[in-house]
């Protein structure tokens, strides 16, 4: 799963779509929080709710989104 548009974000918590690069299914991701940690860690681990494939199984590990405040920020 990646991320294909964030649709709503106050501080640090976000909202947005996922979009899984094996199938194509779109899924709803509702307040997480916005840090290199989620970005990094979490979300390649996401479970396509249609193939249950993540981003790890197909190997793809190039694309990410960025934090829209660097960590060491306080916000």
């Amino acid at each position: 799963m990646k991320i294909k548009q964030i649709t709503s974000q106050t501080r640090r918590d976000f909202s947005a779509i996922l979009i899984c690069e094996g199938c194509g299914n779109e899924q709803q991701l509702w307040g997480v929080y916005d840090d290199n940690y989620y970005h990094d860690k979490v979300i390649p681990t996401k479970r396509c709710e249609k193939c249950g494939k993540t981003r790890n199984d197909l190997g793809i590990t190039s694309e990410r989104t960025e934090t829209k405040y660097q960590d060491w920020e306080t916000v």
